[in-house]
C-alpha cells in the first residue's frame, strides 16, 4: 500500500541522476512518485559533468522518462510532497503558469519540498525563496540570491519544509533527510 504520492518535477534536459535517484529512493520507502511534466509524454533526460579541462559543464543524453500527468492537470492537494530536478530543464519550464500554480501550492502548504542543481529556478520564479537557506549547483546561486534567498554551499540544506542539495554528488546526503520529512511530516524538521 502507497503512502501517498510525490510529485518529480521534470522536462526535456533533465539531469538523469538528478531525477532517478530520488524516483527509486521514494519507492523504497513506500511512496508512489508521479512524474510531472508540461506534457504527458515521453522526456529525454541528460547526464551533466563538468569534465576535466572544461571550464562549463559538458551534456549527454541518459535515460528517457514518461510524464504521469501534465502541470495543468495537477490538483495539488493530492500530493504529499514534491521534487524539482536538475538539468537544463528548469530553465525553460519555469515559466508554465500551472506549474508556478502547483509550486506555491507546496509553499504555502508547508509540504515536503525538494531541490536540487538547477531545480532551485522554479520556485525562485514563482517567487517562494525568499527568505529561504538552500543549496544548489554555485552558477544557480544569483538566480537563488536576486529572489531573496540565501546560498549555503553544503551538500544537505534543511530549512523547514524545504530540502535541498547542490548537485547529483549529494544525493545520498539531501534525499533521506526529504524522504523523513516525507515520512514524519514537515513540522518535525
Amino acid at each position: 500500500m502507497s503512502r501517498g504520492q510525490v510529485l518529480i518535477v521534470i522536462g526535456d534536459a533533465t539531469e538523469t541522476l538528478d531525477t532517478m535517484y530520488p524516483y527509486y529512493r521514494l519507492q523504497e520507502a513506500g511512496f508512489e512518485p508521479i512524474v510531472a511534466a508540461p506534457e504527458k509524454r515521453l522526456y529525454q533526460l541528460v547526464m551533466h559533468e563538468v569534465k576535466p579541462g572544461w571550464t562549463i559543464t559538458k551534456e549527454w543524453e541518459g535515460y528517457t522518462l514518461a510524464a504521469d500527468i501534465a502541470f495543468a492537470d495537477i490538483d495539488p492537494e493530492r500530493f504529499a510532497g514534491i521534487m524539482f530536478s536538475g538539468g537544463r530543464a528548469p530553465e525553460y519550464i519555469r515559466y508554465d503558469e500551472d506549474l508556478v500554480r502547483v509550486t506555491r501550492h507546496f509553499f504555502a502548504a508547508n509540504k515536503p519540498i525538494a531541490s536540487v542543481c538547477h531545480g532551485v529556478e522554479i520556485p525562485a520564479y514563482a517567487d517562494c525563496v525568499r527568505g529561504r537557506k538552500m543549496a544548489t549547483v554555485p552558477k544557480c546561486r544569483f538566480d537563488l540570491e536576486v529572489c531573496g534567498g540565501t546560498f549555503i554551499d553544503a551538500p544537505c540544506v534543511v530549512d523547514g519544509n524545504l530540502v535541498s542539495g547542490r548537485t547529483f554528488h549529494d544525493n545520498g546526503f539531501y534525499v533521506g533527510p526529504w524522504i523523513d520529512l516525507l515520512l514524519n511530516g514537515s513540522d518535525s524538521a
